[in-house]
Parts: C-alpha cells; structure tokens; sequence
C-alpha cells in the first residue's frame, strides 16, 4: 500500500522546512531507516529517514521547495503501483503524525477547476496543485492549455513553468518589447512576462536593462554576494526580534580566577576531565536556583518562575550559530554536565541535534574566551531574560591592599530583560556567580 511522505515537524515552533537535497531518485528503492531527504528548518540541516520500505514513486516536492508542514512531498509504494487515489481528497495531517516525520494521510489540497473551452471535454474536471494555480494566474494562462503530467493529468508546478518555458518568444512579447530588447541585446527568453498570459511588456524588458546593470555594478565591486537565507536569516530574524521586544540591560564584573584554576587542576590529577564552561554552566546553574528571577519568562499570564535550569551552550556552527540545552543542569553533578555538554557540542557541529535538543532553554551561556576576546555583551536568546558572556582569562596586575599582583582575571558580561528583572536584582545574580566561583568547593 502506497504512503505519502510529508515534511516533518521538527520543534515545537517549527512552520516550515526547506528540501535542501533527495537522497533517493524517484523510482529508486528504499528501506525503512535509510536516509531519504535532506532539509533545513530554522535552527540546523538534518537528514531525514524513511520509516517505510518500498519504491519512492512520486518526488511532489523539489530540492529547493520550501514547504509548511504536515504538507505532501513525496510518496513511498510498490513499483507500478496506482497511486492516484492519493490527489482526490483533502485530509489534514495531524502534528503527532508530523512530528514523526512520516504519515502518510496528509494531502497537498488540490483544486478543482470545471473545463469550459478549449480542446478538453466542457464537462472534464482539472485537477491543479494551489501554487500551480498561482503561477498560471499571474502568467495570465488557461489551465485548459496545460498539460497535467501529475497522477489523474493533476497540473503541478512543474507543468506551468514547462508551458510558459515553450511558449514562442515571438508570442510572449509585444512588439514595442521585442524591439527594446533587440536594442539592447537583451534575450526576450530570459524576461519574465507581466502582461497577460506571461506576455513581456516594454517596462519588463526595462526592468531586464536595469537588473543587469545593477549586476554589472556589483561584479565591479570584486566581491562576491552570499545567499541571506536559511539559518542565517532566521538568526537574524531573532536576534533583531529579541533587541526590539526587550529593553536589554548589561552589567559587567571581574572575577579572579585563582581558586578556579587550582579547583580544576585537582580534579585532572583525579582524572575528572572538565572545561571552564563546564565549570561555568554548573556554577551559574547553583545561582539561578537562589535568584529564580533570572531564570524567567515574560508570558502572557505574567512572569513565570522556573524551578528547573535548563541550560543553553552557544555553539558556532559553520551555518552559523546554534544553542543546545543541558536539561536539568541544576541535578547533575560536574562530570554528567561535561560529558553531556561534549556529546552535544559534537552533534551540533555535525548537525546532528535533534529538537528536544535545541529547545526549552532557561538560561544561556556563551563564551568566547577561546579566541581571545576578554568581554563581548551578547544578546538575549528568547524567551529567555537573560544571557551570560564569558571572556578569556588574562593575567592582569590587581591590587591587593598596598601591594600590586599578577592575578587571572575572567570579564563577566550579564545582559538581562530590564522588563522583567530590576538592576539591584541582576547585580546581586552576578556576586552570587563570583561568590561561587571564588569558592569553587562550593559546587561539590
């Protein structure tokens, strides 16, 4: 029995995802847990495993297709099977069922349109997918004219762009368009129509003149234009959406690093291996627990207390930049913290995090002292209130009642949600952490 495909739901927040890569060619075969698809959501790339065994008989959706959830893409049967059954009706899939990545109940809506002229019967119905539909509008096209190569003559996108593609260019163009064009030595095949059924009209091919100048300038420039999509979007999106909804305060602390050091240097000689974020994320996780403020949200009802520390690691990733969370990081102990923030930093920078661990964040760390930057103030991660910047450790000559020492100083950096949480509040959150960390037996 033939199953449809659909684009999975991936989070909680997730809307849709784009189809970066098929794995599998149409009318190849493929077996449950085998890698179908690769697509990109708002936060990472992963691929996605087919959960049925069969032949994949239709591809619906093409790489590059941005596609909401729950939405067909593809569907998965028996060689020569009849699949037709599957483009009649319209049913919703269900986020369980999409969440899964699967399900195979969903079905792209598809519109029927009655045939009124043309060479087709007056009384045949049209089949044509909602974007196809679109298309052919704006192009001023009869569906009548175009050819279904879908399931049941099912007019898909593909089909449209195929038409306009054939269409003579003599027939695409008015006369004043053909003549600008030949002046300029624009090719009329290459310009998108604006009149009726996909015609060129004289201020297309002057938009054609226009764009390729401004083509020609920005080659000049010796640069080259990277494509602004993807997470690189999405990051932006959220980062000017979290600097317009919050009024961001920062305040920033010195701490010795001493006892730090020493802290960590006896637990190596106890073959207990830990990084200063870990050292971090643990000392921090103790401080939001006393100071449940900072460890907040700003819903609707008001503001919600959490009493768990589900703790956020920035990750710089080649896309970009991603936050995997340590769930209940205020129960573990040292090494469970290490050992679980290395397995998923390591499938972060391979994009292989999974959903449930990316998301649910309360608090987030980020650190850039590994490349030498002694402070930085970063921006809150909604819907968190709060984000802590760590810098590098630099020898620094302090002074210590009349006399003047060499100490490794650590740059603290506490952005908070001044909406939320008050400047006396958010300062006394800080001493916490470098009371803590002046006393790292603390954390034991």
């Amino acid at each position: 029995m033939a199953t449809k495909v659909i684009m999975p739901k991936q989070g909680l927040q997730m809307t849709e995802g784009m189809i970066t890569r098929w794995l599998i060619a149409e009318g190849e075969n493929v077996e449950v847990g085998q890698p179908l698809f690769e697509m990109e959501t708002d936060k990472l790339t992963i691929q996605i495993e087919a959960n049925v065994s069969g032949t994949l008989l239709k591809i619906i959706k093409d790489a590059g297709e941005v596609v909401p959830i729950t939405e067909i893409i593809a569907i998965i049967g028996e060689q020569g099977e009849d699949i037709s059954d599957f483009f009649s009706t319209d049913k919703p899939a269900d986020d369980e069922k999409a969440s899964k990545g699967i399900e195979l109940k969903v079905d792209t809506p598809i519109e029927e349109v009655k045939a009124v002229k043309g060479k087709r019967n007056r009384d045949e119905r049209i089949f044509i997918t909602p974007r196809a539909k679109m298309i052919a509008g704006d192009k001023g096209l009869n569906y009548l004219d175009i050819e279904g190569t879908g399931p049941e003559g099912l007019i898909i996108e593909k089909d449209v762009l195929n038409y306009i593609e054939k269409m003579p260019a003599v027939q695409k163009s008015t006369p004043l368009a053909a003549r600008v064009a030949m002046q300029n030595d624009i090719e009329l095949s290459e310009v998108s129509g604006s009149g009726a059924r996909g015609k060129v009209m004289k201020a297309d091919v002057e938009a054609a003149i226009a764009a390729r100048k401004s083509q020609t300038a920005t080659e000049s420039r010796n640069g080259n234009i990277i494509p602004f999509e993807g997470i690189r979007k999405v990051i932006s999106t959220k980062m000017m959406q979290s600097l317009h909804e919050m009024a961001q305060a920062n305040h920033k602390m010195s701490v010795d690093m001493s006892e730090i050091i020493r802290f960590r240097e006896k637990l190596k000689s106890s073959n207990i291996k830990v990084s200063y974020t870990d050292i971090m994320v643990k000392v921090v996780s103790k401080a939001l627990m006393d100071f449940p403020i900072m460890n907040s949200s700003l819903i609707e009802e008001g503001i919600l207390l959490k009493d768990y520390v589900n703790m956020g690691l920035a990750v710089a990733v080649e896309s970009g930049l991603i936050v995997p969370v340590i769930k209940n990081a205020h129960l573990m102990t040292l090494e469970e913290i290490s050992t679980v923030s290395a397995e998923l930093i390591d499938k972060a920078q391979k994009g292989g995090l999974l959903p449930n661990e990316y998301s649910d964040g309360t608090f987030t760390i980020t650190n850039l002292g590994m490349y030498d930057i002694d402070e930085f103030t970063a921006i809150i991660n909604p819907p968190e209130s709060a984000i802590l910047a760590i810098g590098k450790i630099n020898r620094i000559p302090v002074v210590e009642g009349d006399n003047i020492v060499i100490r490794p100083v650590m740059m603290l950096s506490l952005t908070y949600d001044h909406r939320i949480i008050d400047g006396a509040p958010a300062a006394k959150f800080l001493q916490r952490v470098k009371q803590i960390m002046m006393n790292p037996y603390l954390l034991i």
